[in-house]
């Protein structure tokens, strides 16, 4: 089974999407000049291009793209060949109008955009098929192919008939019988109970609140009807090319895939990332996915999608401040990324996007993300011999599972402000702050060799995972658990007690009285420190309180708890106290930080034999480092501290102790 690694070949691949159809072909050979003066080595083409591709049904125009994959493979850059499917030409939708795909209310998702398309639709995985295996019979042997690229960003929603068809095939595979649907899904409620396949159809607009078992089913359905679509396309490439790695790319923290479940489809796993550069903790989120992508990799993954600057989509979209490209590049790359690409090269001229930024700005060659965009690529060339194929290694796990956060989203919940996405990244920039390095894994996942398990929020837990986390803090793990959690088994239905008996009986606590979700702004305050969002009124048995609420109904009763190894905390503390109780917790359980005293805005991040020290602050600092090391991008000898310029990065590699050396300061 290939790998990244077949792609890479012992370096850190870098370019972007290229979108040559765009262009006059004169300009081409000026496009592979400025890519090779960059040091790009990989560029993605074909992602929107099946226009270009079929201009009409069944007709092939290849021409161009062989002209093109042979001038970048001449110039010595690699090709991610895509499977355009992400974007029907109109001939499609004005021929096979079942093709386009129909909203909540049954209204069409006409062409003119893309992703319109159904993918539950027999028509449209036809011609996606059909296109895929004339591709790869193409193109499968050319030396410039590095990997396939499976669509783009699947994010399509579909409540048609023909969906509606698909769904009860997907109920009847999963459930078996209707009894056990109505069972699942708790039809005895408002008389919901169905008595044939045919009356099911998908969850669209309702009178009222719509049954959530029936919702969560249907959003796990769209999640393995577009990974359908992609096997499929996969498949077919890699038939003709076997020794060719294939991936797709992810959306970041996206609610509709279940990436556990792609990623494990994958030969590659790959995400598009666009933090925001006004947003003070970019470089947490960015990481964060980082560490998300990593684990769901199992190793090293692809950045297939970052901004040279602005974008487009946001209210006002900000450009990124001089640095700051280079600085979330190289972050990527320390938590994992053995490839890092950009949308797009060359900064289009026409259409929805000629606002957002390329390698290649609107201001040409001398523009300032075009000189950055070179010195990224000289130091990535310079690096990757030390670094591609290396491993981070964690301690800390943080749980994340995509059933849970579909059922956390149902209409009718105690609170619309407890976001999930929020609550993992609260917990995760605890962690971020503190330079303890974190992997993510799925609930039922093996956790061996963990010494500190953390579960933000996780509404939703099966039997199977809540026995994993039982049997881990027996066996010596330390538990860390936010509230609302194991409240719901994985239909959906409330577990008796409102919280999972097993555990209640692993975190101490005797009876859950009542949940009391605080309003937006409201405070309540706890031993030491404020917190917010979330509370609840506890009865604890064996468990010992940590910190109690100090006003309001609940006042003297336990905010968090420890039960030995294991510890629950019934609020959303505010960050220090997070950042302080979770560095305890960690401390007890053995974890300790990649580096501690580093000044403010510092991380550090070590992958394989490499310490990267990363200033995400808009000014210079100096930071300590016990030891000689090399200073890999600027070639110094650095020894006890080293200088990082604003937005500045530093890869050390430790060199043996030697006295007598001179200290210098390093880049």
């Amino acid at each position: 089974m290939p790998s990244l690694s077949d792609a890479t070949r012992g370096r850190v691949l870098f370019g972007g999407d290229y979108n040559p159809e765009q262009w006059p072909e004169e300009i081409w050979p000026e496009d592979a000049r400025l890519m090779k003066e960059a040091g790009v080595t990989s560029v993605t083409v074909g992602v929107f291009s099946w226009a270009r591709i079929e201009p009409r049904p069944g007709v092939r125009d290849f021409g161009w793209l062989d002209r093109l994959t042979d001038l970048l493979h001449g110039s010595g850059i690699g090709v991610v060949l895509a499977t355009p499917t992400a974007s029907p030409p109109p001939w499609m939708g004005s021929l096979h109008p079942e093709t386009l795909p129909r909203d909540e209310d049954g209204r069409t998702v006409w062409w003119g955009s893309r992703q319109h398309f159904c993918p539950s639709s027999p028509v449209y995985r036809r011609y996606a098929a059909a296109l895929a295996e004339d591709l790869a019979g193409r193109y499968g042997g050319h030396p410039a192919l590095t990997m396939w690229h499976i669509n783009n960003e699947y994010c399509t929603h579909c409540w048609c008939d023909e969906t509606a068809r698909h769904f009860r095939r997907w109920l009847r595979a999963r459930h078996g019988t209707l009894d056990a649907l109505n069972e699942s899904w708790g039809t005895s409620f408002w008389s919901q109970r169905y008595d044939s396949w045919e009356e099911i159809i998908p969850p669209r607009r309702a009178q009222y609140t719509k049954n959530p078992g029936h919702v969560l089913d249907f959003k796990r359905f769209t999640s393995d009807a577009l990974l359908e679509c992609y096997e499929a396309e996969r498949d077919i490439v890699a038939r003709h090319s076997p020794r060719v790695p294939v991936t797709t790319n992810f959306m970041p923290l996206w609610s509709g895939q279940d990436a556990w479940k792609w990623a494990e489809r994958e030969d590659v796993v790959s995400v598009d990332v666009y933090p925001d550069p006004k947003d003070p903790y970019r470089g947490q989120y960015n990481a964060m996915l980082g560490d998300m992508t990593r684990s769901q990799a199992r190793g090293p993954w692809a950045l297939m999608e970052q901004a040279a600057g602005a974008v487009n989509w946001r209210g006002v979209n900000h450009p990124k401040p001089r640095g700051l490209n280079r600085l979330l590049s190289l972050q990527s790359v320390a938590h994992g990324a053995d490839v890092i690409c950009y949308f797009q090269w060359r900064q289009s001229r026409q259409g929805a996007e000629k606002f957002h930024s390329g390698m290649l700005s609107h201001a040409g060659e001398r523009g300032r993300a075009f000189q950055e965009v070179k010195r990224i690529g000289a130091e990535l060339a310079a690096l990757g011999p030390h670094v591609a194929g290396t491993a981070l290694t964690a301690e800390v796990v943080v749980l994340h599972d995509w059933d849970s956060w579909w059922a956390d989203q149902q209409d009718g919940r105690p609170s619309e402000l407890v976001e999930y996405t929020e609550l993992v990244r609260a917990w995760h920039r605890a962690l971020w702050e503190s330079n303890i390095p974190v992997d993510f894994a799925r609930p039922d996942h093996d956790l061996s060799g963990y010494r500190l398990i953390l579960v933000p929020h996780l509404y939703l837990l099966g039997d199977r995972a809540i026995e994993n986390l039982v049997r881990y803090v027996r066996d010596g793990s330390t538990l860390v658990c936010g509230f609302l959690t194991g409240v719901a088994d994985e239909d959906d239905r409330v577990r008796p007690g409102g919280m999972d008996a097993r555990l209640r009986e692993l975190f101490g606590i005797g009876t859950v009285h009542e949940w009391w979700p605080r309003a937006a702004g409201e405070q309540v305050r706890c031993d030491g420190f404020l917190a917010g969002l979330w509370s609840e009124e506890l009865e604890l048995s064996t468990g010992e309180p940590v910190a109690r609420y100090r006003d309001g109904e609940l006042a003297g009763l336990p905010a968090v708890v420890r039960n030995g190894r294991a510890w629950y905390v019934s609020t959303l503390p505010e960050p220090a106290a997070l950042r302080a109780l979770l560095a305890e917790a960690a401390e007890g359980a053995g974890v300790r930080p990649v580096l501690a005293g580093l000044p403010a805005g510092v991380e550090a991040v070590r992958r394989g034999e490499l310490l990267f020290l990363l200033n995400h602050a808009p000014t210079a600092v100096t930071a300590p480092v016990a030891g000689r090391h090399r200073e890999l991008l600027g070639g110094r000898t650095v020894d006890g501290a080293v200088e990082l310029e604003r937005y500045g990065v530093a890869v050390l590699r430790e060199l043996p102790s030697d006295p007598a050396a001179p200290r210098a300061g390093g880049g």
